[in-house]
């Protein structure tokens, strides 16, 4: 899985980014400038808020390749559960084409891996693809990381997003630990201060799938540059 993403990665970096719109303070304007500059880039994904969506899927239309992806639950998780299910069943109403979900961070440190579990697996339950975010700046040393993603990807979720965009950037040692852990049984998504195409390889390299960033063009145009 990682050795064709890094393929396509060389060949087409923009086959492999998911671009971040979660700035809170944009306007309308400049959402639409980023979906359409997301759509004529043809990036694997565009992430945004549930308050983007209906924005976000009028200017990629039905028929675009960049998959538009809903945060819930964003960034914390603080929420029950039939809060979450309802912000995805409300994703889903308004055209997510995935969903990157924040878990039940409380239920994984009390070592509850059963409600944790079962979060994930109500969700996934709705039918579009679930990605689950872990903040590996957190978890990364934790045993519990391992319990984690195989909870995850037995609750029926098709990928993991390493990181959140707060704190540290996401490191390449950090890629590999879950790459690892991961064992090809789901696609891997790294966020976190990727903002240059030699960062972007680098993670790719490491064994990350996709990278989320709020620099995808910028790091569409230094590949073109070095071309």
């Amino acid at each position: 899985m990682s050795k064709n993403s890094l393929e396509e990665a060389h060949a087409n970096i923009s086959s492999v980014i998911y671009q971040a719109i979660l700035n809170p303070h944009f306007n309308k304007e400049t959402i639409v400038q980023v979906c359409d500059a997301s759509k004529q880039n043809s990036f694997a994904g565009l992430c945004t808020s549930l308050t983007n969506l209906t924005i976000a899927r009028e200017r990629l239309g039905s028929k675009s390749t960049t998959k538009l992806i809903s945060v819930i639950a964003f960034p914390f998780g603080f929420i029950p559960t039939s809060n979450k299910r309802k912000e995805a069943e409300y994703a889903i109403e308004k055209g997510a084409d995935e969903l990157d979900l924040v878990p039940n961070y409380f239920a994984l440190k009390e070592g509850n891996i059963e409600l944790f579990a079962e979060e994930i697996n109500q969700i996934s339950e709705l039918g579009i693809p679930v990605r689950v975010i872990i903040d590996a700046n957190i978890l990364i040393n934790s045993s519990k990381l391992s319990m984690a993603i195989d909870a995850l990807i037995d609750a029926g979720a098709i990928g993991i997003q390493i990181g959140n965009g707060f704190g540290p950037s996401v490191s390449k040692d950090q890629t590999k630990h879950v790459s690892k852990l991961v064992k090809n049984r789901c696609s891997i998504k790294a966020v976190g201060g990727i903002k240059t195409f030699d960062q972007a390889i680098e993670i790719i390299e490491a064994g990350s799938t996709y990278i989320g960033t709020s620099f995808g063009f910028e790091i569409t145009q230094e590949q073109k540059k070095k071309e």
